[in-house]
This record gives C-alpha cells, sequence and structure tokens, in this order.
C-alpha cells in the first residue's frame, strides 16, 4: 500500500466528479430538496416532521450516496479507467481506498450540508445536540457511499447498479424502524433487522432527537454504521476484478 497512490487515486476521482454537473448535483441538491418537500408536507404538523425527519435525514443521504457512488465507480470499469489501473503497479487496497476517501470526502459535505438546512432553514426540532446529528448523517452518508463502492463490483451496467438499490436499501427501509418498531415486528425479521446498518442509523437519528444529553447507546449506533462501512471497503478491496465481463 501507498499514501502516494491511494492520494493520487482520490484526486483525480474527485477531479473527474467535479466535471460531473448532474452527479453533484444529485448529491447535493436532491436530498435537501427532499427534505424541504417532507417540511413542506408536514408544515401543519410539525411534531409529525420532527419525529420523522431525523430518521429521513439518515436515510436519504445514504439512499443517493449509494446511487452516485455505484453508478459513477462503475462508470470508470466500463471506460477502462479501473482496468488500466489495475495493470500498473498499484495495490487493490490503493485503488479501493483511494475511491473510499474521494466518496467519503463528499458524502460529509452531503450530509453536513443537508443535516444544517433541515435544522437551520427547514426548522428541524430535536432535544439532542445538533452537531451530533450531523455526525449521524455524515455516518450514514459514508455508509451509503461505501455500500455502493462494494455494490458496484456485481453489477455489468449502470442500470444494473441502480437495480441493486432495491437489494441493499430497501429491505433495510422497511425493517429499520421507521414504518414499524423493530421490537414489534416479527420474531425473525426483528432478527434480520438487528443486523442491518440501517437499523442502527435509525435508531441514533431517533435517540439524538428524544434525548437532550450525548449517551454510550448514540455513540455505539455511530460506531456500528461506521464498522459497516469499514467491512464494505475491505470487502470491496477482496472482490476488485482485473477484467469488467
Amino acid at each position: 500500500m501507498s499514501p502516494r497512490r491511494t492520494l493520487a487515486t482520490s484526486l483525480r476521482v474527485l477531479r473527474q466528479l467535479g466535471h460531473d454537473h448532474r452527479t453533484l448535483g444529485l448529491m447535493f441538491i436532491v436530498p435537501v430538496l427532499l427534505l424541504g418537500l417532507l417540511a413542506w408536507i408536514f408544515s401543519g404538523n410539525p411534531r409529525v416532521y420532527d419525529m420523522i425527519g431525523p430518521a429521513l435525514l439518515g436515510i436519504f443521504p445514504l439512499t443517493i450516496m449509494f446511487l452516485t457512488t455505484s453508478i459513477a465507480t462503475l462508470r470508470e470499469r466500463r471506460s477502462g479507467t479501473l482496468e488500466r489501473l489495475m495493470i500498473m503497479p498499484v495495490a487493490k487496497l490503493d485503488i479501493i481506498l483511494g475511491y473510499a476517501i474521494s466518496f467519503g470526502l463528499l458524502a460529509i459535505l452531503q450530509a453536513t450540508l443537508a443535516a444544517t438546512v433541515a435544522v437551520k432553514l427547514y426548522g428541524l426540532d430535536i432535544a439532542g445536540p445538533e452537531w451530533f446529528l450531523i455526525v449521524i448523517a455524515v455516518s450514514d452518508a459514508i455508509l451509503g457511499a461505501m455500500l455502493g463502492l462494494f455494490a458496484s463490483a456485481f453489477a455489468g451496467s449502470e442500470f444494473q447498479a441502480v437495480q441493486f438499490m432495491p437489494a441493499f436499501i430497501f429491505p433495510q427501509f422497511l425493517l429499520c424502524g421507521l414504518l414499524v418498531p423493530v421490537s414489534q415486528l416479527p420474531h425473525v425479521l426483528e432478527a434480520v433487522a438487528n443486523v442491518l446498518p440501517l437499523t442502527f442509523a435509525v435508531d441514533a437519528m431517533n435517540l439524538v432527537s428524544r434525548q437532550p444529553e450525548l449517551t454510550k447507546h448514540m455513540l455505539w449506533d455511530v460506531g456500528v454504521v461506521l464498522g459497516f462501512a469499514l467491512t464494505a471497503v475491505i470487502l470491496g478491496a477482496i472482490t476488485l476484478r482485473r477484467k469488467t465481463k
């Protein structure tokens, strides 16, 4: 592993994404608009917005980052850029970490923007510290980016990358506790929900919205989410192929 090569890979990806205005718009504008739409829908009942807003603040960035990362990484594969890198004296981990750093930085910016706008502009009211709400949103966005990086290894086209979203995201959305509390799910589904990263993310968002003090439970939830993100990076390095069929 070479830090210089990892940094070079990361900078190259960031430069390319900087010229892709549609992808940047999807990353930064869409979550803000969705949260604004949610606030507008519940403008007559702000308590409902305060109840579900934090959870969706975690789900929206995760979903958007999953889509953009998986598609952007697959585009690199399909264009032959990744194959050219693989024939150079560059370790797989250098490549994956380079992608992870670049998309991770974008995830941090995206989630910070969305959380700040939700609180300052849309009036999301939480009991806990606002800075920790941003930390949770950032963790969720990073998780989405790393899952997208991992999922791109199994897609043969951009359309297939989009098709992976129902497999990676939708089951977690249904079981994360947003629609039905996890404790009220059937026993089998509860067991599944308790090992899904989005469950921990939504739990952390719900706790920070209700509790004024930072707790060990909140820190544990964030640690689990970041642990899943790190696992996705490692699996991405293991499954990195030298040729896209």
